[in-house]
């Protein structure tokens, strides 16, 4: 049963992070961890996601604008080297609140509340007006891309700020999404290889079946997606972000996540 709603999981949510360029591990992890050990979820969604990305960058790899990348990509692996050193030092012990529903206790913690706080206030910028028409120029990939990729390594919730900064680089809605996919792929290489210092001594083997059917399934959504790339606007891309982000904020900000 697990594997059907895993694999299910996988699939949709891989078909919606196409266009959005974030969320996949967003929302698989917490699917996992009603399965599995805290620690053993966090390395099979690691995988699942680093994967897909490699995947999607084979179907719109020529869309990716190398000049873009190159430069955000850069600043935003110093930046995930930087944020996952500090997810590996910081106790997530502290809890602000803690609630119950049906049984299982959520718990809104510091470092939730302040991402879902950040992710709104960016979220604001696809549709307030005044901010939406807001212009980043070139040299600001490089302050945009350490700031996202320390997000990216610090909470694996860097699609909000790239997309920020990426949107409004003058690319096309393919170089849009290609682009942050191989910005993704970088920070990913990046945070694994400094999570994996700690995970080194889980048995990815016990776990082969659910995760070989999870990447399968995260593969037929990103084919889904390459396919319905042609059909949908750069507009719709940027309110389903959006959502995306407010959504997620608020289901971190009040521990649901």
């Amino acid at each position: 049963m697990e594997i059907a709603i895993i694999s299910l999981v996988a699939l949709v949510a891989s078909l919606l992070t196409f266009f959005s360029g974030f969320g996949l591990g967003t929302i698989l992890t917490p699917v996992l961890v009603i399965f599995f050990p805290v620690d053993v979820a966090i390395a099979l969604t690691g995988i699942v996601h680093l994967l897909n990305n490699f995947f999607k960058i084979m179907l719109v790899g020529k869309q990716i604008n190398w000049q873009v990348g190159i430069k955000f990509g850069a600043m935003a692996v110093i930046g995930a080297f930087i944020g996952a050193q500090l997810l590996l030092q910081l106790s997530n012990n502290m809890v602000l609140h803690s609630y119950q529903i049906n049984g299982k206790t959520f718990s809104i913690t510091p470092i939730k509340l302040i991402i879902s706080m950040l992710m709104i206030i960016f979220a604001l910028f696809d549709t307030v007006p005044f901010l939406k028409n807001i212009q980043f120029s070139q040299n600001k990939l490089y302050p945009g891309g350490l700031i996202s990729g320390f997000f990216g390594g610090l909470s694996g919730n860097q699609g909000a700020l790239r997309s920020m900064f990426l949107l409004r680089c003058g690319l096309t809605k393919e170089g849009f999404i290609a682009t942050g996919i191989l910005i993704a792929c970088a920070v990913d290489l990046t945070r694994l290889s400094i999570y994996f210092t700690r995970l080194s001594s889980i048995n990815i083997q016990d776990n082969l079946p659910l995760l070989i059917s999870a990447i399968v399934s995260a593969f037929a959504g990103a084919y889904i997606g390459s396919k319905l790339l042609k059909k949908i606007t750069l507009t719709f891309v940027q309110y389903t972000a959006t959502i995306m982000i407010v959504l997620l904020a608020i289901c971190l900000g009040t521990g649901l996540l």
